[in-house]
């Protein structure tokens, strides 16, 4: 059961709260004591704190953060506080002296949502996993800390587990000593061991980390290039240890090092280097200092898509890179947090193009990260890059496709502003200044305004101090020959219409402009002949070097995808590009064509039909896994959500025939052909879900090569469940098969799938009480949209608007999040949901849930919209 929540206004720290306790104090170090023995429910935490006061604060009091169930002692410079200090979230702490020994002790309590201490049971063994997850402001939840990033100190921790028990923290594991080593109150002695981190550099608690269960490992190393040798580790569960491909976790992770080493001029910053793959992670991974957490799921139980894996490469290089940007130097407070995010992204990006397997990476980049940027930037709720962050509540209502995607974008314009090599000087300047401490936008641009001689104040004001995005359309004359007497690109700012918010600016964008050509004769496919490089800024900029070349087949306006903005072809480069798509035969710039075909049909320039079309034309030749992914992906939205309500049920069995086409003119069990499957399972209707059961059942003979893996059979299980073809007695029998977390996630998300009134009370009490974990509830949600027949989803449209304040009010920020977000009647796409929404906006004291309100009704408008075209 999720732990009772303190009221989020109690949980929250302004920025001036921060600001004036730096201002007061600055901490030397922290010695944590933790007993993870006896209780399941709650666990022993005492904090030794020793901090410095300035002159001025002197003789006052500050407060000190510890969200726990319950405060035994709190003793500032031997004298006795009492426990009437603590509020339960924060602790009253003075009079100040200068210089002051602070122990707090008491019991925080165990998580299932992912966030402070997260206690997890494995069904497979019943053995217990522990991890922490502290971004932003949850170390608090294991011990007594001043939570804010600039106050960093050492770090030591003590910990008594059981003796079965690997234990992992920011620095190397030490051996186990006996109980008696130091004086815990432990119930069981005999069977626990204690554990003595020595005392990490000084760093943020954000980033500090605990890790402790029976988790297998496999151990390697490698040499900083300062001739240290650094200790690697690659954890996960017991019942997962088989499927862990440590091995390229080890590659990637040396390329990572060699490239981040170089880039950087600074070596690797920590001792040692593990990374663990833990359960019910609500994010992809953690840059803890040393100790970096993954999502589970990339431990992979079968064949998964190629771009699941690129995905993981991409992570562990962007963990990777934050133990220098993020966890050596660190931003001095949360407004900063976009720059931490994006550089990582950025340069995981670049590392994996430029030293792994993977050089395709920007491909990667331009059809994920950034058409996420562009949704992001496109709703209400757009902010600039360099938000204001007020406080803990602005930071969680922040942390978004800004702050990645559009971040990364950004930062991607900013070396082709300034220059690669000049970007990566000031880079280097900047670690070497500003090591173990906490800086500010200003103090990186100083740097790079350093290295490169361009004065970035106008760039930094455009792009990082507005909102919204300009969008590049190109304009062609050409004379009675086709030569092109003039090209010109023409700029706009966002209209701020709905749908189209943002600043009314133009901004510089250094971009290409590339010319695609076939040869004639030639059977070879469209490829670039000519390529411009220039600066764009204003509302009209001229390609001078265009003038007197004749005009190609397509015109790709920021080639490279070098630029930050929304692109529209002239008319004859979108005709060929509609009709020849496939025939671009670089992956980039086809799939810069792929973004153009969206983005015209989100803004209901094009139908979805159009789209759809176009997709199941020419997906079959595309060879980029992540692109296919996001296409398919954007083919069910243009189905469910831009397609007129009498139309969605013919166009659906359309795809769906296609789709099942297409798997069985791939390859052999290609990529392609798994995709394929997949998505025909999700949009298979009526007797399309005859070939469904014929796969569920194991044969596989119309595509042939097709790995049937466990979690591909729950995939068709679950359609076939959705579809009224199978039931319980199914799930069960599954379930029996695969008794493991993963199957029981399947497992709950199959029985909220179940198409009858009674499954979907079920499903909606279960997400409603509270009671699930963070894991437990994403999948109940899935499940509980996964209807065929919208009427079982009718009565949940007034009972959210009517639930939903309460829900929010009484969960932690992942679990109200997720809930709110899943269980918002989008497949309602009426004025009726819209004015609901509206409404709940107005009526919510709680700005995180209004977020989520404002998209969704964002969302139904552009759907709205869309039906219309």
């Amino acid at each position: 059961m999720s732990a009772p929540q303190p009221a989020s206004s109690a949980l929250n720290i302004t920025r001036d709260e921060a600001t004036a306790r730096a201002a007061a104090v600055s901490v030397d170090s922290y010695r944590v004591e933790l007993d993870l023995t006896g209780s399941q429910d709650t666990f022993g935490s005492t904090t030794t704190v020793r901090f410095s006061a300035t002159e001025e604060a002197v003789g006052t009091s500050t407060f000190i953060d510890f969200v726990s169930s319950e405060v035994t002692s709190v003793l500032l410079n031997g004298e006795e506080l009492g426990s009437e200090a603590s509020d339960g979230v924060r602790i009253t702490v003075g009079p100040l002296a200068a210089e002051n020994e602070l122990i707090v002790a008491g019991r925080g309590v165990y998580m299932n949502t992912g966030e402070g201490l997260h206690r997890f049971i494995d069904p497979v063994d019943e053995e217990t996993y522990l991890y922490t997850q502290f971004e932003v402001p949850d170390s608090r939840r294991m011990f007594a800390v001043f939570e804010q990033p600039d106050l960093k100190a050492t770090f030591q921790f003590v910990v008594v587990a059981p003796q079965h028990w690997s234990v992992v923290s920011n620095q190397p594991t030490p051996a186990p000593l006996p109980i008696d080593h130091v004086n815990f109150s432990v119930a069981d002695r005999d069977s626990a061991v204690l554990y003595e981190f020595s005392p990490t550099p000084r760093i943020s608690s954000y980033i500090t980390a605990l890790i402790a269960g029976p988790y297998r490992s496999v151990h390697s190393d490698l040499t900083s290039s300062d001739g240290r040798r650094i200790d690697l580790g690659v954890y996960c569960r017991a019942s997962l240890f088989e499927h862990l491909d440590a091995e390229n976790i080890f590659t990637l992770t040396r390329q990572g090092f060699e490239f981040f080493e170089a880039q950087f001029g600074t070596p690797y910053p920590f001792e040692k280097y593990d990374q663990l793959f833990v359960p019910e992670f609500n994010a992809g991974a953690m840059e803890n200092a040393g100790a970096v957490t993954f999502l589970e799921n990339y431990v992979f139980r079968g064949t998964v898509p190629e771009a699941m894996i690129e995905r993981r490469a991409i992570t562990v290089l962007h963990e990777l890179a934050h133990m220098w940007f993020g966890d050596l130097v660190t931003m001095r407070w949360w407004n900063d947090l976009w720059l931490n995010e994006s550089f990582a992204e950025f340069m995981s990006t670049l590392a994996a193009a430029e030293n792994t397997e993977y050089t395709g990476a920007w491909t990667t980049f331009s059809s994920m990260e950034k058409n996420w940027a562009y949704r992001q930037d496109q709703l209400s709720s757009t902010h600039p890059i360099t938000a204001e962050i007020r406080d803990l509540d602005d930071v969680l209502v922040n942390f978004d496709g800004i702050t990645y995607a559009k971040g990364a974008s950004v930062l991607r314009q900013l070396v082709a502003w300034v220059g690669q090599e000049n970007f990566m000087a000031g880079v280097r300047a900047y670690f070497d200044k500003h090591a173990w401490s906490n800086t500010e936008l200003s103090d990186l641009m100083a740097e790079l305004e350093s290295s490169s001689g361009r004065d970035l104040t106008d760039w930094t004001r455009l792009w990082l101090e507005t909102s919204g995005v300009n969008a590049l359309r190109t304009e062609v004359d050409t004379d009675s020959e086709g030569r092109i007497t003039e090209l010109r690109i023409v700029q706009t700012a966002p209209s701020g219409e709905p749908g189209f918010p943002g600043d009314q600016v133009l901004r510089p964008h250094r971009l290409a402009v590339g010319f695609y050509r076939q040869e004639p004769g030639s059977d070879s496919g469209l490829v670039r002949k000519e390529r411009f490089e220039l600066d764009v800024d204003g509302e009209v900029t001229v390609v001078a070097e265009a003038a007197g070349i004749q005009r190609p087949e397509i015109i790709v306006i920021n080639d490279d995808d070098l630029a930050y903005a929304k692109i529209r072809l002239d008319d004859q480069s979108w005709e060929r590009a509609a009709a020849d798509l496939s025939s671009v035969e670089e992956s980039l710039p086809r799939t810069l064509l792929w973004g153009a075909a969206w983005d015209t049909a989100r803004d209901g320039e094009a139908s979805s039909a159009w789209f759809v079309d176009v997709v199941l034309r020419h997906i079959g030749s595309v060879t980029d896994s992540s692109v296919v992914q996001t296409l398919l992906r954007q083919l069910a939205t243009a189905v469910s959500q831009f397609t007129a309500e009498e139309q969605i049920s013919s166009l659906r069995r359309e795809v769906a025939e296609r789709l099942w086409t297409l798997a069985q003119e791939a390859e052999a069990g290609s990529d392609q052909q798994l995709q394929f499957v997949t998505a025909y399972a999700a949009q298979a209707r009526g007797d399309q879900l005859d070939a469904v059961q014929v796969l569920y059942s194991g044969d596989v003979n119309k595509v042939p090569g097709l790995d049937l893996t466990t979690d591909l059979k729950w995939e068709l299980l679950t359609s076939l469940v959705a579809g009224g073809r199978a039931d319980e007695t199914q799930i069960e029998n599954a379930l029996s098969k695969d008794d493991t977390a993963t199957g029981a996630l399947a497992a709950a998300k199959a029985r909220a799938a179940v198409p009858t009134a009674e499954a979907k009370q079920q499903a909606w009490d279960q997400i409603v009480a509270g009671e699930l974990s963070n894991s437990t509830q994403r999948s109940v949600v899935l499940g509980f949209n996964r209807v065929h027949d919208q009427a079982l989803l009718h009565p949940y449209a007034d009972a959210y608007f009517a639930e939903i304040d309460r829900l929010w009010a009484s969960r932690s920020h992942e679990m109200a999040e997720t809930a709110a977000v899943g269980l918002f009647p989008s497949w309602s796409v009426t004025t009726e949901t819209i004015q609901a929404a509206e409404a709940a906006q107005e009526a919510t004291e709680f700005a995180g849930l209004r977020r989520v309100l404002l998209e969704a009704t964002d969302d139904l408008h552009r759907a709205l919209n869309a039906r219309r075209s």
